[in-house]
């Protein structure tokens, strides 16, 4: 099979939102890149999850277990707000690999991964609050509240890992 038989084409579906083409297109486009971040993050989440070792194991391991739960089922939301828009969801892992801000690792056994983890769900967190502002500004108000719930779980994660990895002071 050939790479254009499988890459998504970005013309539009017709669907009727009440919203402008270009403007589904653009936010597409942005619901596409939050797709990308949250397939990464969940796939290094996941390898934390099995990877992990140390006097943090258990803890790691229950945490990232309900993070990579949650962000399988955000992956379906935003891929589906993408097909509600008029367009295909992507489903290429290099393109969205590509794309993502979240960078993926190969050493994913050790405790530092945690704070890691942090960093990314804070970077996703940051990233999605643009795509709200365009959502807002353009009066979809249903992908600026898709998109405002992850923000939170990103930094719900993003403090959780912290408090987990930080030591505390006597």
């Amino acid at each position: 099979m050939s790479d254009a038989a499988v890459k998504p084409s970005r013309e539009a579906i017709p669907v009727k939102t009440g919203l402008e083409r270009e403007d589904c297109k653009g936010l597409a486009e942005l619901l596409e890149k939050a797709l990308a971040d949250t397939y990464v993050l969940y796939a290094k989440t996941q390898g934390v999850h099995w990877n992990i070792i140390g006097p943090m194991f258990y803890g790691v391991h229950k945490l990232t277990q309900e993070q990579y739960e949650d962000m399988a089922e955000s992956i379906d939301e935003i891929a589906e707000r993408i097909r509600a828009l008029g367009y295909l969801a992507p489903t290429k892992l290099s393109h969205l690999i590509q794309i993502a801000d979240v960078q993926e690792v190969e050493d994913v056994n050790s405790a530092l991964m945690v704070e890691m983890l942090a960093k990314d769900h804070q970077r996703v967190a940051t990233s999605l609050r643009e795509a709200v502002q365009e959502a807002d500004k353009l009066d979809d108000v249903f992908t600026a509240d898709l998109l405002t719930a992850r923000i939170g779980k990103h930094e719900q994660y993003a403090w959780m890992l912290r408090a987990l990895a930080t030591k505390p002071t006597a």
